[in-house]
């Protein structure tokens, strides 16, 4: 027994439990980036029909996304405008952001293979379809495209099952940095604390945040991801890890309130905002 106020003693009994001692040390010290996540506190909430597939903001507007329609809401939840598609013609509308005055959409032939993704554009105020263009090359199912410095991101899925390729799986999954023909010029891998978050399927949303990292969500998963591009290497860098109040699905942030970041409840068919905490905004 240690004896009250004996530094000498509690130095020997520590000593002596080193080996007891380090078999906690090792999870501790191997905690990752997804242990322990924040959650994000809901601060508004709406219910939109077309939100299935994902969500995007002009500040604005909210625009909820499903596979071959989208709606347009003002923040208090009141419906604007609406695109009905042809789903033969869109089949799979995947995620939205608002670039240069235009709604730019990725959208894929899911379940369908070989894979096929297109970028549609449309006109952010009325919703009118202004035109496509096929991906030159497709190294995965197109889920998300977003932009930061004149730069398109796109988020090239792979899955386990349905809308699957053999020979891969979720693990395949990719960003590519892409040039304004849309070409991938750089390819980067998604860590394995990731990979094995959003197992057996994949990421569907990603958006890059004012803290210059990319913010990603998997498919089903009440969680989002802040990443960050590694100076060397192809393997993404996975920081730290949010608890959100929705499932997967496409996100983005709303431009004028940059900490607030956009999701769905597809159960609810529900539109939510959460904001990243200040830590997270500013770095």
């Amino acid at each position: 027994m240690i004896k009250p106020g004996s530094a000498a003693s509690l130095a020997r009994f520590l000593a002596g439990s080193c080996v007891v001692l380090s078999c906690f040390a090792v999870p501790l010290l191997a905690a990752g980036p997804g242990d322990n996540p924040r959650y994000l506190v809901p601060e508004r909430r709406f219910v939109a029909p077309e939100a299935r597939q994902g969500v995007a903001s002009s500040g604005e507007a909210i625009y909820a996304i499903d596979n071959s329609n989208i709606g347009k809401y003002a923040p208090d939840g009141a419906r604007i405008a609406a695109f009905a598609g042809d789903p033969e013609a869109f089949p799979h509308l995947n995620s939205c952001t608002l670039a240069e005055r235009e709604l730019v959409c990725a959208a894929s032939n899911y379940p369908a293979t070989p894979h096929r993704g297109t970028i549609e554009f449309f006109d952010p105020e009325t919703l009118a379809h202004l035109r496509s263009v096929a991906l030159p090359d497709n190294p995965g199912s197109l889920t998300a495209l977003t932009r930061r410095d004149g730069r398109w991101w796109a988020v090239f899925a792979h899955y386990d099952g349905k809308g699957g390729v053999p020979g891969r799986d979720h693990r395949a999954t990719m960003l590519a940095e892409l040039n304004a023909q849309f070409r991938a010029v750089r390819r980067f891998a998604f860590p394995q604390s990731v990979l094995d978050r959003i197992s057996p399927r994949s990421v569907s949303g990603a958006a890059w945040g004012a803290d210059g990292r990319l913010y990603v969500s998997g498919h089903d998963k009440p969680e989002v991801y802040a990443m960050t591009v590694p100076p060397e290497g192809d393997v993404l860098r996975h920081e730290e890890t949010y608890a959100v109040a929705s499932f997967g699905q496409a996100i983005d942030f709303d431009p004028h309130d940059p900490a607030l970041l956009w999701s769905i409840d597809r159960d609810s068919r529900s539109v939510i905002a959460s904001r990243i905490p200040a830590s997270g905004v500013q770095r």
